[in-house]
């Protein structure tokens, strides 16, 4: 057998292997099961069922996605973070409210730092459409990315054992100009929160076409965090798209308010490439144009990269 230096990226990988093994035996009494394209294909059903309306905010189809959101953080033990889930927007001509909850750090040194993990669920609701659908579902836009947080907080709520504070937020009024997201950084820049990262998930519904990785980042050339993100993965689950960046999407999308009030890293993973999908705010974003295997796969390769991050014993990434 020939033997090879390790380099450190298979060192990392390694690493999370061997310590997702000690959490079973030590840890924890079980870890949880890889996603599946069932259980995606199980959330999204109803996210972005007609039963919901399409969800817009203030309406009482987002209010059965919160009460959802609400069941799953209670079943995996993720507490509100403040004194209820719903946290009511102070900019909202309505009553809307983003669904927010907390897993605390188990790190001495570390807990009081914290990771946001985001994403809106709030869609456009009813539209004028030349067909007889009216229902602007809003699968990939963004019950994609809401799913994949709530798998996240399956994860985590699973494990129990992050070394920095976890807040899981889901967030309405994107569609009416990132209110939601507006809101909750200004909430949280008033109590002084130690924010190290934010990490966005937005339209993880179908895959790229002809890339060499998974998703891209909003905001790609701004910070390190592409690089930071495959270090903690088999794959290349990030790469560089440069529509993104002549569109200015970093700009549009819930990262932006933690970017601007924190000055921290806060970005979009993304694979919607603007060759794969032709029904953004559209009737047509439904479930039947969802590929369920690919997102098992988003989140069954972006866990280690969030497990790499929120438990490193340093503030890896950084803006250039």
């Amino acid at each position: 057998m020939l033997f090879l230096p390790l380099n450190s990226k298979i060192i990392r990988i390694m690493k999370y292997f061997f310590y997702t093994i000690i959490l079973v035996f030590f840890g924890c009494k079980s870890v949880p099961e890889p996603v599946t394209s069932q259980r995606v294909g199980e959330i999204m059903n109803f996210l972005a069922s007609d039963d919901l309306k399409g969800r817009e905010a203030g309406t009482a189809g987002i209010a059965s996605a919160a009460d959802y959101i609400e069941t799953v953080f209670k079943e995996n033990k993720v507490v509100p973070y403040f004194k209820t889930y719903r946290d009511t927007l102070s900019n909202f001509d309505g009553v809307a409210y983003n669904m927010v909850g907390v897993i605390p750090g188990k790190d001495k040194n570390l807990k009081n730092e914290f990771v946001i993990l985001g994403a809106h669920y709030d869609h456009i609701g009813i539209t004028k459409s030349a067909s007889i659908d009216t229902i602007a579902n809003g699968a990939n836009d963004n019950a994609s990315g809401t799913t994949t947080v709530l798998e996240l907080v399956r994860y985590f709520g699973t494990i129990k054992a992050n070394k920095r504070s976890i807040i899981f937020a889901l967030f309405s009024a994107e569609e009416k100009g990132l209110l939601g997201s507006k809101h909750l950084a200004q909430k949280l820049k008033d109590q002084d929160l130690n924010l190290y990262v934010m990490l966005n998930f937005e339209m993880v519904g179908v895959p790229m076409v002809n890339k060499d990785h998974l998703m891209y980042l909003t905001g790609y050339e701004l910070s390190n965090l592409a690089d930071v993100s495959n270090s903690y993965s088999d794959v290349k689950v990030v790469g560089f798209l440069p529509k993104a960046k002549e569109l200015n999407l970093f700009n549009r999308s819930d990262n932006l308010p933690f970017h601007e009030l924190f000055s921290v890293p806060s970005q979009t993973y993304c694979t919607f490439d603007f060759t794969n999908f032709e029904h953004y705010h559209k009737v047509g974003d439904e479930n039947v144009l969802m590929d369920f295997n690919h997102m098992a796969n988003v989140v069954n390769k972006i866990i280690p990269v969030m497990d790499g991050i929120i438990n490193a014993p340093t503030q890896e990434i950084k803006y250039n």
